[in-house]
């Protein structure tokens, strides 16, 4: 019986053009992967993602992104956890301090961010939100990975993955011993992308009423 070309198992050439040839999958699977395309300032991509380092133009942006993260999963200020007075301090905080603070942008605007911070800069737990801020002693030891965060509307992209690893090397490259970070239960999304890069889950604090999940992994 004759088939039409590209008909279901007629082997004809639309049929084949169906099926993606090696070198597509090949950059289908480097599109989906980051990669470093700049050493200083770091710049990588990962898809349509385009990662860079925060600028000082660039803070309206995040703090609103910061703040509409948190809202989206019911913390506020006067919780005990929530806290934003960081965002105020970059320079200080981030970039003039063995940190990193990156954005992610897509089709031209920012989605995604996080950030590194000594582990030493600012206090853990409930004094947090009160706005303490020391200078931080000599030795690179532990440093933090926070203000991870993924517009709603870009999530489920890789995104937040993306940025995770873009961190996590830079962490490496200033050659601290340890990665340390926290979320809340209330953060779902943010504990399992985490524990997906092989974090583990370090101590339980009660804040508010708010339950804050501890988490570290160890670099060298």
């Amino acid at each position: 019986m004759e088939t039409r070309d590209g008909a279901p198992g007629s082997g004809g050439a639309a049929g084949d053009a169906e099926r993606p040839t090696a070198a597509a999958a090949d950059g289908a699977a480097r599109a989906r992967t980051l990669v470093r395309i700049q050493a200083e300032p770091p710049i990588w991509r990962f898809d349509d993602l385009s990662l860079r380092r925060y600028r000082a133009d660039d803070h309206d942006t995040v703090l609103s992104l910061h703040r509409e993260g948190l809202a989206q999963v019911g913390l506020r200020p006067g919780d005990g956890v929530y806290y934003d007075h960081d965002f105020f301090r970059m320079e200080d905080i981030y970039l003039r301090n063995d940190g990193e603070f990156i954005v992610g942008e897509a089709n031209g605007r920012i989605v995604a961010m996080g950030g590194l911070r000594r582990a030493d800069l600012v206090p853990a737990g409930r004094d947090r939100a009160l706005g303490g801020y020391v200078t931080g002693g000599p030795a690179l030891d532990a440093v933090e990975m926070v203000r991870l965060r993924v517009h709603p509307g870009a999530q489920r992209r890789g995104y937040g993955r993306a940025v995770v690893a873009a961190l996590e090397e830079r962490a490496a490259e200033y050659g601290y011993r340890v990665l340390r970070a926290d979320t809340t239960e209330l953060q779902g999304p943010a504990l399992q992308l985490y524990r997906g890069f092989g974090w583990n889950e370090t101590r339980r604090e009660v804040i508010g009423g708010i339950v804050n999940i501890y988490l570290e992994k160890t670099l060298r």
